[in-house]
């Protein structure tokens, strides 16, 4: 495991200001389409060309990779599906899935790909296929001062840590805890939810003690909630990774289209647009 090289003051400073970036490029009505403006169109497959449109799968409720203004869906991971769409000559559609069950909507084709903040574990990979965009890490948020002092995974024992359920930050909790025990220490309890707005919830309360989500997604409600903080420093980058169904072409097509977003500059202006530079681990 290694760490990204950030402290938690600095990724604030940095967070305050790109979010602040934020509010004017939405404001602006920039889109990942204008990001990538010019290049050349990628050939779809043919099922996807006849639709004239890409379904993506997303649990809109993980800021500031996807949320809803008003009725509208936004955030980095939209404006990549779209930059991806685009790039084929077609149309973005999003269709909002609760995480736990969003592998098995696309696989009963509710959805033709899934974006949303998703962790390409080699579990997943046994089921669908991958094409991976970025990296990022994972941070805790407490309340406004620590007043439980924690400062890392090993100092939640004993406390409460509240998570999304059917992510791998669960499952990192768990295992976690577990080695913790299996040291003779005592563990943490771990309380899942199934909206990621719902564990945020339960920390404002006061019903657990930390809160544990994607390092870009923590900065955010810290940026948005002075009554927050981030606890220690973000850790193990792991990749995130559009799902696809396997075997089906458009994994290929969406490779393609990640690599021309990339080779465009389109990526790093996404992340930025988001304030999520600092935050994040590029590919390429």
């Amino acid at each position: 495991m290694f760490r990204v090289a950030l402290t938690a003051t600095r990724e604030e400073r940095v967070l305050k200001y790109t979010f602040a970036v934020l509010a004017v490029a939405v404001a602006a009505g920039i889109t990942a389409v204008a990001a990538g403006a010019g290049s050349a169109k990628i050939a779809p497959p043919a099922n996807i060309a006849k639709a004239g449109k890409i379904v993506w799968c997303s649990d809109i409720e993980y800021p500031p990779f996807e949320s809803y203004q008003g009725s509208k869906a936004i955030g980095a991971d939209i404006d990549l599906a779209s930059g991806i769409a685009a790039a084929m000559g077609v149309k973005a559609e999003f269709k909002n899935v609760v995480f736990d069950s969003i592998i098995a909507g696309l696989l009963t084709k509710k959805c033709d790909a899934i974006v949303s903040a998703m962790n390409d574990t080699a579990e997943r990979r046994k089921v669908v296929d991958f094409v991976d965009y970025l990296k990022v890490g994972q941070s805790l948020m407490v309340k406004k001062g620590n007043p439980k002092h924690i400062a890392s995974l090993a100092s939640l024992v004993g406390h409460v840590v509240s998570v999304q359920s059917g992510t791998t930050m669960r499952q990192f909790l768990v295992a976690t805890s577990a080695r913790l025990e299996k040291a003779g220490k005592k563990g943490f309890s771990i309380k899942t939810f199934p909206k990621d707005t719902d564990a945020i919830s339960a920390l404002k309360a006061g019903r657990v003690d930390a809160y544990f989500a994607d390092s870009p997604v923590v900065a955010y409600y810290v940026n948005k909630d002075s009554s927050l903080q981030i606890a220690g420093s973000p850790i193990s980058p792991l990749p995130y990774g559009l799902a696809i169904r396997k075997h089906d072409p458009l994994r290929a097509a969406v490779q393609r289209a990640v690599n021309q977003l990339y080779a465009t500059g389109a990526m790093k202006r996404i992340a930025a647009r988001w304030g999520m530079s600092k935050a994040v681990v590029f590919l390429r």
